[in-house]
């Protein structure tokens, strides 16, 4: 089982750990303990370099298999072995505008809950940009503008964000804990992770975000489309700091 070192804290930049595991024909390996995020929820995953043995390996993808974290290696360089040391250094500039991005994703969210009492049908991002998409029957110009200007007004309230794993019965006592119009936690999952803005939002969530919504910096509105008779997608940019 690797240990998800993100999890708990999002603005470790690298990590010392042990290969557990090596998977020769998909040049991959498992960590005892990783903070690369390995993707999901829309949140795509990190990349950066491991040092092991003194070569600089590349992280070109960062997967989860079962409770296993799955680096995946670029270079030429022989792989190491089971039990060898590993330094790991991840793309921290990308990583951050990914924490921003997405907690951005969850301020709309929020926003839109309890203004419109809208669920969430899905989502995507990259660095600095995303979508969302939401279970309105009609959007327009007008509603769209009140709605950048009311995730622009929770960004300025420096919200702090908190971040806690439940049992997953205590979880699920939590009003409104699933945001999105089906529930897409595995039956297996026995503990809930939850990001919460303050005053604002409260989700199961695995990815990673900022400390407060005042890191977001400003955001834009910068498309919305019909996707369906009750589907609305709202695309998001956020500015550069």
């Amino acid at each position: 089982m690797t240990e998800l070192l993100y999890q708990t804290d999002a603005y470790l930049k690298e990590f010392d750990a042990k290969i557990t595991a090596v998977d020769v024909e998909n040049r991959a390996i498992v960590l005892d303990r990783s903070v690369f995020y390995p993707g999901g929820g829309g949140q795509p995953c990190d990349f950066g370099v491991l040092t092991i043995l003194g070569v600089d390996f590349p992280v070109t993808k960062v997967k989860k298999q079962g409770d296993d974290v799955l680096h995946f290696l670029g270079g030429e360089a022989v792989l190491p072995v089971v039990g060898s040391s590993a330094h790991g250094i991840i793309d921290w500039e990308r990583r951050y505008k990914l924490m921003r991005t997405h907690t951005a994703l969850h301020i709309l969210c929020g926003t839109v809950f309890r203004d419109y009492g809208a669920l969430v049908t899905g989502g995507d991002m990259e660095p600095l940009a995303g979508r969302m998409d939401f279970e309105f029957e009609r959007m327009q110009a007008e509603l769209v503008h009140d709605i950048e200007a009311a995730v622009n007004v929770e960004i300025a309230n420096a919200r702090d964000l908190h971040v806690k794993i439940l049992p997953r019965e205590a979880a699920f006592q939590i009003p409104d804990l699933i945001r999105t119009k089906i529930n897409l936690l595995p039956e297996g999952i026995t503990q809930v992770r939850t990001v919460e803005i303050i005053g604002l939002d409260l989700q199961a969530d695995g990815g990673t975000h900022v400390r407060n919504t005042s890191e977001v910096g400003r955001v834009r509105v910068t498309d919305y489309k019909s996707k369906g008779a009750i589907n609305k997608r709202i695309y998001l940019a956020i500015e550069e700091n």
